[in-house]
């Protein structure tokens, strides 16, 4: 009996480290681009007042965006 147990723990171990060998890497798939923010999505969905590839126009959204709907300051004035 004691015999028994012994190898059902042993072949129990062996099957548990086998089957960790065939887990799947748990890594997101995400696609990075090296470019920078600003010369982001070149397409109509773009916020309006801003043109693509130009870094001045997307600092002044930033900064619109910042005092006119994230600054909680100004919203309760």
């Amino acid at each position: 009996m004691k015999r028994l147990a012994i190898v059902l723990a042993a072949a129990s171990a062996v099957l548990t480290g086998l089957a960790a060998c065939g887990e799947k890497p748990q890594t997101l798939n995400v696609n990075k681009s090296d470019i920078a923010a600003y010369q982001g999505a070149q397409n109509r969905f773009v916020a309006p007042g801003w043109t693509p590839t130009d870094k001045q126009s997307w600092e002044r959204g930033l900064k619109a965006r910042m005092q006119n709907t994230q600054n909680e300051y100004s919203k309760t004035n």
